[in-house]
């Protein structure tokens, strides 16, 4: 009943870290396999898992190839249904998928201007206003997720749910950026990246090193902080 599981680079990879945190999380099986993104095989690492072309993407223990970060959630939470995956109660259910939904289709400023890494936390980089127009959105997205649940604090939901996993990157980008966010919703942001999990997966991600490193940019920094 394993799941077979292919990532890319810890360090750098958002939707890996999504796709891993599914199973890690909420203690699913499974095998990872690393596709390397840049060394020119990524290709050649996902030939298996035809017509997938990006990581994360999975293997079910029938055989069943499922790309996409949303599907794949989808799929583990209807063969798994008491691993907790989504809330309980129908309206957080929905609005978590909602939250989930907008995750992967959205926030492509934020996306492009600071791509996802694990390794410092820059001072003064400055956001343009598309990216200040993102967080804002994401804030606003988080205080109706609360809203909806009551959860004045600490996950979204109450407890750890999908939606949970589907923002750690953008927790990420919040820390690792400096970016301007509420003293709310800055605490959560630390709340994700200082989960056990993140931080094995950060760890196991730091054996690598990368000459040159990808989207290093020259600003003063500071260690990662936790």
């Amino acid at each position: 009943m394993t799941y077979d599981l292919y990532i890319g680079d810890r360090t750098f990879s958002s939707w890996s870290l999504r796709g891993w945190l599914i199973f890690e999380k909420f203690n699913l099986p499974m095998r990872t396999h690393l596709v390397r993104l840049y060394s020119g095989t990524m290709a050649q690492d996902l030939a298996d898992l035809a017509p997938a072309r990006l990581v994360p993407a999975m293997r079910t223990p029938d055989g069943c190839v499922v790309g996409e970060t949303l599907a794949m959630a989808e799929t583990l939470a209807e063969r798994h249904p008491d691993a907790g995956l989504w809330p309980q109660d129908p309206a957080q259910r929905a609005t978590a998928r909602w939250l989930c939904a907008e995750m992967c289709a959205g926030f492509s400023a934020l996306r492009s201007a600071c791509p996802m890494q694990l390794l410092r936390a820059y001072r003064g980089f400055q956001p343009a206003p598309e990216v200040l127009g993102d967080l804002q959105r994401i804030e606003t997205l988080w205080s109706h997720a609360r809203t909806v649940s009551g959860a004045a604090q600490g996950w979204l939901f109450g407890s750890y749910t999908l939606a949970d996993v589907f923002y750690t990157p953008v927790a990420a980008r919040i820390i690792g950026y400096g970016l301007p966010v509420s003293d709310t919703a800055r605490a959560y942001a630390m709340a994700l990246i200082s989960d056990p999990a993140v931080q094995r997966w950060r760890a196991e991600g730091l054996r690598k090193t990368y000459v040159p490193e990808p989207y290093r940019l020259e600003l003063p920094a500071d260690d990662w902080p936790v």
